[in-house]
């Protein structure tokens, strides 16, 4: 597993295929008949493991019953999936790669054990959360067994002693992945994936059109956020899912450009109808009116602290 290069197209393509709600059941309920957490059943949606299709009524994500009797048949059933899902943190990615933490925050820093969650917890620190399965097979291959004992390569050091931490941005390349196979059958929302990623004045530059820009909004996926709006977590958390190297913010400008030829050959975004001269005369006075209660609100604070 390396996580110097990080990959932003997928091949693989999930069905999006609605289907009646009586074939299908809520996550919950999926999370319960499987023997799983409701955040380890998202996680494995997150990985592919899982089928969801959409919510013929318009709600969230549901599994097909025939998906969850297919996973109940599988060999190994509950265990291995359990297994399949179990994230872990750095005390406990250590001890499962018998390093000592230091060590492994050293690898994932270089990219070489790459997170699948994060969260900021109360002391506003990111906690990184990495997949025990692939811990254990880094382990096992005995061609990292220089980078498990002994002394960390010179070449390495260097970089660590330059800052260098990839784990936001293979966070990121793992995160778009599973944003393009949810997005599998509508081109636009593999566009807004990618946008998802880039800083606003990035999809800007390259979605010139404010109409393509609204149409990429609507269909977004959900951001990932932490804490209020706003909070140091909140901000935190946007930092880490905004790209920042040039080179991948270079990349995911390409890979957007791409994307949005496919969307526009696909189908033109819809372009909502322009207000009429009635409509966009009584919003201005809207603003208007605002304007004047906030002057006049303005006022009298300022007359309040003299």
């Amino acid at each position: 597993m390396n996580g110097n290069t990080v990959t932003h197209r997928t091949g693989a393509a999930a069905e999006r295929i609605g289907a009646p709600r009586g074939a299908c059941v809520a996550p919950s309920r999926a999370a319960r008949e499987l023997g799983l957490k409701r955040s380890e059943l998202d996680l494995a949606v997150h990985l592919g493991r899982i089928r969801t299709v959409p919510d013929d009524g318009g709600g969230g994500p549901r599994v097909p019953r025939e998906e969850i009797d297919r996973i109940r048949a599988a060999k190994g059933f509950p265990e291995e999936l359990r297994s399949s899902v179990r994230a872990v943190g750095t005390t406990e990615g250590a001890a499962l790669m018998d390093v000592t933490g230091a060590r492994f925050t050293r690898l994932a820093r270089l990219g070489l054990l790459v997170p699948v969650r994060f969260y900021v917890n109360r002391y506003r620190a990111v906690v990184w959360l990495y997949l025990a399965e692939e811990l254990r097979r880094f382990a096992a291959d005995e061609r990292n067994a220089p980078l498990l004992e002994g002394r960390t390569p010179e070449a390495l050091r260097d970089q660590l002693g330059e800052g260098l931490d990839l784990r936001p941005r293979n966070w990121r390349g793992r995160h778009l992945g599973f944003l393009l196979r949810q997005s599998a059958d509508d081109p636009w929302a593999r566009a807004a994936a990618v946008a998802s990623l880039l800083d606003a004045a990035e999809v800007e530059d390259i979605v010139t059109d404010p109409g393509e820009r609204a149409h990429l909004l609507m269909v977004r996926p959900a951001p990932v956020t932490h804490g209020s709006p706003g909070s140091p977590a909140a901000l935190l958390a946007e930092e880490i899912v905004t790209a920042a190297d040039r080179d991948e913010i270079d990349w995911l400008r390409s890979d957007l450009a791409d994307a949005m030829e496919a969307a526009r050959r696909h189908c033109p975004s819809p372009r909502p109808p322009l207000p009429t001269v009635p409509v966009r005369a009584a919003l201005d006075e809207r603003e208007r009116e605002r304007s004047g209660r906030l002057t006049g609100l303005l006022g009298r604070l300022w007359r309040r602290d003299d």
